[in-house]
């Protein structure tokens, strides 16, 4: 490396490097010295401690001390970039070997900084000299696109580093790739010293067992769109922002790009200020978009999954998560987006529409990523499924619904419990309904002055209803669509005819006294 002197200029930075970074660089180097040349080391560390702070920094005493050179490899132009100028600040002059980059010149550089497949054309072109790499560092090292690189690196330390130390495909586990792995600060830990926000979140329980697992092990885009673009759904989430984050800055993540131009017009047409913001959007439009998002203190953007890694807005207050993930790493990284902290910020709040809260947990909940890491299928075979999720819900009335039922001291009513209930004394599954009509009918009648009414608060209860059919279809183990439609409009006109029969008698029995003529 004749021209080494291009590798190291005067730090730019004004980033202090914090006990927690220092000490994981220590750690990072100890092993680097003490391991053989091919060793892969994984570090793990939660989004917005500064992982990239701590790798630049690595760069930076590994060119002082080390005569070879540094690759660092990213998985997107966003975070190519952002990479190339952290490394920079850290007084380390790098060239970013992008698809248009001339390399005529590398020989006076000392770190590149590539894009995953930008650098597989150029290492199989051969036009890029890696002969003398000793170090190479990963971001995002759970995506598994890097690990057909490796092969070009047999003679070099590679870090990869992540917040979460779990593969994206199954199949492929990190440690299949990776010796050993380092855990860094605990969310908890960055929270109580104030590098994190603290989250609070306000879970909706999600009737998801429509979605359809694809082949990645996630949600498919299409069952996830017909759930989330139903009018019913679109409600709910406006609903949802309106209760919890009214006014304040919203980041929505969506499956799809159907449900998140969706979202956007439910939205616009609720009079609240959104945009929408997919990966098919130019340069242009992005940087317009993400400046109006930065600058507007109310700002709602809903987009698909592209600001998962590589953005970084610490205005944001709420992150609503209007999609289900089976992704423990993307569950992390969405809600990652919104635990940077600001002068006048320490808290942020997440609204969970897809049952993640209850299929990973709280997040920043304290996980064994070590065993995580060497158990990954453990790990994976231990997430609740949407059935066992599902059946620990207790459906009620909606908030908006509730009030009109004012004068009833209980309005739930526990299908399963009352199926099993049945069973055990021998009855008839029939009888489960039969108890469900006379409850509702009971609210109905609680509330009302005379049948009519009772009849209008009736009409209310479809959404009751639907929950409860499906419980019971489960139950009973039959739900085809065309015997859940059958029993939900039977249901409705029993409750009906129930109401014109027995209204004046449960009436006088509720109240004490006849209904008026």
């Amino acid at each position: 490396m004749s021209e080494i002197s291009k590798a190291l200029q005067e730090k730019k930075t004004d980033k202090e490097l914090y006990e927690y970074q220092k000490g994981a660089i220590s750690q990072i180097f100890e092993k680097f010295e003490s391991a053989q040349n091919d060793y892969h080391l994984l570090y793990q560390l939660p989004t917005g401690g500064g992982k990239t702070v701590i790798f630049s920094e690595i760069v930076r005493q590994y060119l002082k001390t080390h005569k070879k050179k540094v690759l660092v490899m990213t998985h997107r132009i966003e975070l190519c970039n952002q990479t190339s100028k952290m490394l920079t600040s850290f007084g380390v002059t790098n060239k970013v070997v992008n698809s248009k980059a001339n390399l005529d010149d590398q020989a006076h550089y000392s770190c590149f900084v590539a894009m995953v497949e930008t650098l597989n054309n150029r290492l199989n072109d051969g036009v890029l000299d890696i002969s003398d790499v000793g170090l190479v560092i990963i971001d995002e090292a759970h995506y598994n696109s890097f690990t057909k690189l490796f092969k070009f690196f047999e003679t070099s330390f590679i870090l990869g580093v992540t917040a979460t130390p779990l593969s994206s495909n199954k199949e492929l586990p990190m440690k299949d790739n990776y010796d050993a792995l380092i855990t860094g600060e605990t969310i908890e830990n960055l929270i109580e010293n104030e590098f994190l926000a603290r989250a609070e979140t306000y879970a909706y329980d999600m009737g998801l067992t429509s979605l359809e697992i694809g082949s990645n092990g996630d949600y498919t885009v299409k069952s996830s769109e017909d759930l989330y673009t139903s009018p019913a759904m679109l409600q709910k989430t406006v609903d949802a922002y309106k209760k919890h984050s009214l006014g304040k800055k919203a980041l929505i993540f969506n499956n799809g790009i159907n449900t998140s131009i969706s979202v956007y017009y439910a939205f616009k047409q609720a009079g609240l200020p959104i945009m929408h913001l997919d990966n098919t959007a130019t340069k242009k439009q992005r940087q317009q978009i993400l400046n109006w998002f930065h600058k507007t203190p109310n700002a709602i953007l809903t987009s698909v999954s592209i600001l998962t890694t590589g953005f970084d807005e610490p205005t944001i207050d709420t992150i609503i998560l209007n999609r289900a993930t089976k992704s423990l790493t993307l569950y992390y990284q969405m809600v990652g987006r919104g635990s940077r902290i600001l002068n006048n910020k320490s808290k942020f709040t997440i609204i969970d529409l897809g049952n993640n809260l209850y299929r990973f947990g709280p997040w920043g909940a304290d996980l064994d990523w070590q065993l995580i890491f060497k158990s990954p299928n453990w790990y994976a075979d231990r997430i609740k499924t949407d059935d066992v999720i599902e059946s620990n819900f207790k459906h009620d009335l909606a908030d908006e619904i509730k009030d009109e039922f004012s004068k009833s001291e209980a309005t739930y009513f526990d299908i399963q419990q009352t199926y099993k209930d049945a069973v055990a004394k021998g009855e008839s599954s029939k009888v489960v309904l039969e108890r469900s009509i006379e409850q509702h009918a009971k609210i109905c009648i609680e509330n009302s002055e005379d049948v009519y009414d009772a009849l209008g608060l009736a009409k209310l209860l479809k959404d009751d209803i639907n929950q409860r059919i499906e419980i019971y279809a489960k139950c009973i183990s039959k739900s085809t669509h065309n015997f859940l439609k059958w029993l939900k409009d039977d249901y409705y006109k029993k409750l009906i005819s129930y109401l014109r029969a027995n209204f004046d008698t449960k009436f006088e029995e509720i109240h004490g006294y006849p209904p008026k003529e």
